[in-house]
């Protein structure tokens, strides 16, 4: 293609038109009126999803066939709204496009799909703006010739309750009567009540509201037919007669004198309205709209034409785009007509109306005539579209030219104050944007795999929309013969299903010597991703096709619509300038262009090995700490990049010939010059009160961010490695680099700026989910269940639309073109001294906040070093389970993050609460207990015993405040300890606690962990200082709630062990004979041996509480057991039991009878004799001690029992000896099959029975 040297001051940013959400798209189904009644409600549909398998399909359901913007004029939120036509012709789309919004208007998210019964016609839709009411009028004509009038209130486009709740009262349809006889060929809406239908005739049909009808739900509409004479006719009159020239069009006979292209204005007459059309014909007429009066017939090139060229000057039908006008206050437009015979040509026109209805037109350029230049000479461009915008120095035309599914747009700046060379300012050029970004070969050094590669080009943001790839994967599949119905609803995301299928065509083979042919399989596998590749470029060539031009007048932006796109177009930075106009770059920008030039053609000749060594080291030093000169810097990067060993002469000469010997033309004033190119000329996002963008406004800002990021990272890095090789390859010192300006701080610049891109390019590419707006949170308990699932939704968004999007936003007052301030924007916050800062850690915390620490780990080759981002990286490694990490990062902030200062700045994106940042900047026993916070969170144990270890270390003992932190952290450490059996910690900590209640629960806490997690030995070695006494009473009440001695925990013998280790031998004893009584109560007795009958657990238990009072003297080895009557229960090991009334005895003869046997039993006889003087001594204190409360306890035994309590009677080792004694008989007896039978309840005597 021979593109014609035009000089690129626009450049094109193509956006996507996928919805982030499914549930975003709303479904409705538009009924046909049956016979001449009111059409019925209309429906709501449920979103389906089709994956077309071939291209056909493709184009059907994902390519519309027209499309344009409309824009409001009485109400502003929202004020533009983008339409499409798909699906065969059977849907209009219709979703807002405003780029900005008031502060506080909500977003409006919803895309509105109209389905259609019949076919619409793409040239009659027309939108309408009613004065009275917010509000937008749809107005469709379908091939059943009806007229649908449909009402869309903003809150449709906001909550999909609204839609559902109200939408069927939206949707009114009638079948005009005039379209019996008559073929509409074009429609336009002169406003809400008022409508003009342009015929194959030449007559056109207006439509008039009928409001007293439509609230008697008669007619609508009232309907006025006039012809080319301008005046009305009757029906009979107005039936065609095929007496006139005609052309085929669609399948009617038009008529020469039928308008193709109209536009309507008032020119601020609030009574009427002037219908201008172009003709087939090549005539322009004027109708008056109130009295369908022609005002004026005229040539569109005010030319005198010969009658018999009347054949010559046929304007095709399908011409639409001939007309635009341009309001120029009261009673005058400026009206601009193209004729397309030919080459084409533009006339521009004066007009003037008065109130009585007449006009004026006047040619504004006699003499001058404006044929546009095509954007090639070799190829066939048609003119699809223009546009007219209003500048201080004259119109500002615009031209959109197509071939095939390529366009170009131009501009060109009319100047009306000269009337002889009004267009000798020159045409100027877009920049189109490629939608093919180049490939890089895959290689053995790669440092990712080749798949990953593939992937990350082909799910760059806003790159393919889903069902592009799905259809490519369809076509792809069907080539491979694999294709399934099916397999277009597999649970695989659409990135595994297209690994899946690409990879299934590639085959890890053997080489000839035996061995894996990986270079083969590398080969292979590049052959089919390409083939993929290519299908997708196919595909999405036809999204680009473009359809219309529009120009918003208010905002200066000019935009694009696609088949399945839409491209807003913007200024061009100083480097967009330089870039896409190096041949001819200005006097102004020469010796920058030859630099820029000269760094991107040496970088051209790097192979993608040198390309990928001297990346990696750029990486380094962008991403290290590094404590060296510049000069060591430089030689590092040379080194270790090591490009010089490659590259050729050849290439070092180009780099001469550009900037001269010894790199002569290289001044800081030049280096200077290159970076204002890429520095904001004003602080274009620094005000505080801003228009936010919209969900479209920051798709144009992230899009454009994206080519803008590009852009400047490929011209910095080509110039950084054009100076580091312009510094070593002058051999003598005197003539290098550094022996006539700082080049370190050059290098330093390019670095810094390198650094801000890289990140930048990071939240420019990386993609997360995001919970949806919450509009419809409100009365959702009554929405419908669609409703209520669309509060939920999430959508994907670029990480830099999440982080910084609520920062990006226009000034409340700014006087440039939104296409200028765009720019502006994106210049801003790509420099590297930018107003808005990319403080690392606060992206961080957002992404912590949003559950992504894997995202926010990537961000931290970009952290600083300050306190604050030390410790949210910390915080990263907490959320990733790296607990040795966080702890090293936490600890370095300690100091930091403990001073106290004044006023700090609390912001961490939602990540902390107040609670938690009154603990930062306030101490480090305050700054410990936060993190011992988070770790306890994690239930990271042993880090929480850690920090609370620091946190009690730094721990003043004065009350207050710091009292109860030290009481928290000893908790906290307790229960840390506990978690993890750390059981010594806890002690320890159970020790320093001063809070006695706190104290007892938690002493409680750790016996019960230690005896379940059967810790016994370990729980009787620890001392329990001041405890001890507790703990006993502790053990001892789980004993009394224990039934099942047999299972569970085993708590009479930890009890047991306990009493033993502190020398307790007869309380051992005591609990012993508590579990020997359970035991029999459970009918452990009866349970025989099976080795040794007489070993049970009751003899078992038997021997333990025998030997235990053997442990002790003689005069102590006694114990108390309960006395259990009939009806009583046996409550604890001390004998504390609910007696009978009759249960009480005399203490004294109990002592007197206890005297006697100690004095026969105790002692053995050979011993006796030695020791009866002692004995007798001992025994005799004994009993007087019991004699002197003898009363006492008698009276205490009797309230007792009067109370429910029973006494106790004294068991002594003799005893328990005898009863271990008859426990054997009784086993003895049945094994002999001898049972005992009581005669009397309550007897001692047996009867036996053999």
């Amino acid at each position: 293609m021979n593109t014609r040297d035009f000089e690129i001051i626009f450049k094109e940013t193509r956006l996507n038109l996928e919805p982030a959400s499914p549930s975003s798209i709303v479904q409705h189904r538009v009924t046909s009126q049956s016979s001449f009644s009111r059409a019925i409600s209309s429906t709501t549909l449920r979103n389906t999803t089709h994956v077309a398998d071939d291209e056909k399909g493709y184009r059907a359901h994902n390519l519309a066939s027209a499309s344009s913007i409309f824009y409001r004029k009485h109400h502003s939120s929202p004020r533009a709204f983008h339409w499409r036509v798909l699906e065969n012709d059977t849907v209009l789309s219709i979703r807002t496009a405003d780029v900005c919004k008031q502060n506080r208007e909500p977003e409006s998210p919803l895309v509105l799909n109209l389905r259609f019964a019949s076919p619409i016609r793409t040239s009659c839709i027309g939108f309408a703006d009613p004065q009275d009411h917010d509000a937008l009028c749809v107005f469709v004509i379908d091939q059943s010739n009806q007229l649908h009038t449909i009402t869309l209130r903003p809150e449709y486009f906001r909550k999909k309750s609204a839609t559902e709740a109200g939408f069927a009262e939206a949707c009114k349809t009638s079948s005009p009567p005039g379209f019996g006889f008559k073929h509409p060929h074009r429609l336009v809406a002169v406003n809400s009540d008022q409508l003009i239908v342009t015929m194959h005739d030449g007559g056109i049909l207006r439509f008039d509201r009928n409001r007293a009808q439509e609230a008697s739900n008669g007619s609508l509409w009232r309907e006025t037919i006039y012809n080319v004479a301008g005046w009305g006719q009757s029906l009979r009159g107005l039936v065609p007669f095929q007496r006139n020239p005609t052309i085929r069009h669609d399948k009617v006979n038009m008529e020469l004198a039928a308008a193709t292209s109209t536009a309507v204005t008032t020119m601020e007459h609030p009574d009427t309205a002037f219908l201008f059309t172009i003709c087939l014909d090549h005539r322009m007429r004027i109708w008056d709209a109130k009295t369908g009066q022609i005002l004026y017939t005229g040539d569109i090139l005010n030319l005198k034409r010969d009658p018999q060229d009347g054949g010559k000057w046929v304007i095709d039908p399908s011409q639409s785009n001939l007309i635009r006008i341009v309001n120029n206050g009261r009673g005058r437009c400026l009206v601009v007509t193209f004729s397309p015979v030919g080459a084409g040509e533009f006339k521009f026109w004066k007009v003037k109306a008065n109130d009585q209805g007449s006009v004026h037109v006047a040619d504004c350029f006699p003499g001058a005539k404006l044929t546009p230049p095509s954007p090639s000479s070799l190829d066939i461009w048609t003119m699809a579209d223009f546009a007219v915008a209003e500048q201080p120095s004259g119109p500002q035309l615009w031209t959109l030219w197509k071939n095939n599914t390529t366009y170009r747009v131009q501009t060109l700046q009319v100047h009306a104050s000269s009337v002889t060379s009004p267009f000798d300012d020159g045409w100027k050029a877009v920049s189109v944007e490629s939608s093919a970004p180049p490939v890089q070969s895959s290689g053995p050094a790669d440092p990712v795999d080749s798949t990953e590669k593939w992937l990350d080009l082909i799910f760059f943001p806003g790159r393919f929309p889903r069902s592009t790839l799905e259809t490519a994967l369809a076509m792809y599949e069907r080539g491979l013969g694999t294709y399934k119905e099916s397999s277009s609803k597999s649970s695989k995301s659409i990135a595994e299903a297209i690994c899946s299928v690409v990879g299934s065509a590639t085959s890890l083979d053997r080489t000839s010597a035996g061995g894996l042919d990986y270079e083969q399989f590398r080969g292979t596998n590049e052959t089919q991703w390409m083939r993929f590749w290519r299908l997708l470029l196919e595909l999405d060539k036809q999204r680009g096709e473009a359809l219309s031009l529009v120009l918003d007048s208010a905002s200066g932006m000019v935009w694009v619509p696609c088949a399945d796109s839409l491209s807003a177009i913007r200024i061009c930075s100083g480097m967009d300038k330089v870039y896409h106009n190096l041949q001819a770059p200005g006097k102004k920008f020469e010796d920058v262009a030859a630099l820029v030039s000269a760094g991107l053609g040496f970088l051209d000749t790097f192979t993608d090995s040198m390309l990928q060594v001297s990346r990696a080291a750029l990486r380094a030093e962008l991403y290290e700490e590094v404590a060296k000169t510049d000069d060591e810097r430089i030689q590092n990067f040379f080194d270790k990049a090591g490009f010089w060993r490659q590259i050729t002469d050849e290439d070092c000469l180009q780099v001469v010939e550009a900037l001269g010997d010894n790199f002569q033309m290289l001044t800081p004033r030049l280096y200077e010059d290159l970076f204002d190119l890429i520095t904001a000329a004003s602080d274009a996002n620094s005000q505080e009160l801003r228009e936010p963008f919209t969900i479209l406004g920051r798709k144009v800002v992230v899009r454009t961010m994206q080519d803008t990021i590009d852009l400047h990272w490929r011209i910095l890095f080509s110039q950084l490695i054009l100076l580091v090789h312009m510094e070593f390859e002058i051999d003598n010192d005197a003539e290098a680099l550094h022996s006539r300006f700082d080049i370190g701080a050059i290098y330093r610049k390019l670095i810094d700026s390198l650094r801000r891109l890289e990140q930048l390019r990071w939240m420019a590419k990386t993609e997360l989910l995001i919970a949806g707006s919450r509009t419809d949170r409100a009365g959702a308990t009554n929405a419908s269940p669609s409703a209520r699932r669309g509060i939920e939704d999430t959508h994907s968004v670029t990480a830099l639309e999440g982080l910084i999007g609520h920062l990006l936003g226009l000034p409340e007052r700014h006087n440039q073109p939104l296409l200028v301030s765009i720019t502006d924007l994106v210049l801003d916050l790509c420099s590297p001294d930018s107003s808005t800062v990319l403080d690392t850690s606060i992206l961080q915390c957002w992404l912590l906040k949003h559950d992504r620490p894997d995202l926010a780990y990537e961000l931290n080759p970009f952290a600083n070093q300050a306190p604050f981002s030390t410790y949210v990286q910390g915080r990263v490694f907490l959320a990733l389970k790296d607990y040795d990490t966080a702890s090293v990062y936490f600890k370095k902030a300690s100091i930091g993050l403990s001073t106290q200062i004044r006023d700090p700045e609390r912001h961490s994106a939602g990540l902390l609460d107040d609670t938690e940042w009154n603990l930062i900047n306030n101490g480090l026993t305050n700054y410990y207990a936060h993190i011992v916070n988070l770790y306890d969170r994690q239930k990271a144990y042993s880090f929480v015993i850690d920090f609370s270890r620091l946190a009690l270390q730094f721990a003043k003992s004065s009350a207050g405040e710091a009292q109860g932190i030290k009481t928290e952290m000893l908790s906290r450490l307790f229960m840390a300890s506990i978690a993890i059996s750390q059981f010594d910690t806890a002690h320890s900590a159970l020790l320093s606690m001063e809070d006695e209640a706190m104290q007892k629960s938690y002493l409680r806490r750790l016996v019960e962990k230690m005896c379940e997690t059967r810790q016994n030995t370990e729980l009787i070695s620890l001392p329990f200082a001041g405890l001890q006494t507790k703990v006993d009473d502790i053990l001892l009440e789980k004993c009394k709630a224990t039934r099942d001695v047999i299972n569970g925990v085993p708590y009479h013998q930890v009890l047991y062990a306990w009493r033993v280790s502190h020398n307790d031998f007869r309380g051992g004893a005591a609990i012993l004979l508590d579990r020997l009584q359970k035991l029999r109560q459970m009918g452990e007795g009866d349970k025989l041996g099976a080795e040794d009958a007489l070993d049970t657990q009751v003899t078992r238990q038997y021997l333990l509480l025998i030997n235990a009072l053997s442990c002790v003297t003689p005069q102590e080895a006694y114990i108390l057991e309960d006395v259990q009557s009939e009806g009583v229960s046996n409550n604890s090991a001390n004998g504390y039991v609910t007696p009978p009334k009759e249960a009480e005895d005399d203490l004294e003869n109990q002592l007197d009878d206890l005297v006697k046997r100690l004095d026969t039993e105790s002692t053995p006889a050979s011993k006796r004799s030695d020791e009866k003087d002692l004995t007798a001594q001992a025994l005799m204190a004994k009993m007087q001690q019991f004699s002197g409360a003898a009363a006492a306890r008698k009276a205490k035994f009797s309230h007792q029992t009067q109370a429910g309590v029973v006494s106790r009677k004294l068991l002594t080792l003799g005893d328990l000896r005898k009863q271990y004694q008859q426990e054997l008989d009784r086993i003895a007896a049945i094994q002999n099959n001898q049972f005992g039978f009581s005669a009397v309840a309550g007897d001692d005597g047996d009867i036996l029975m053999g």
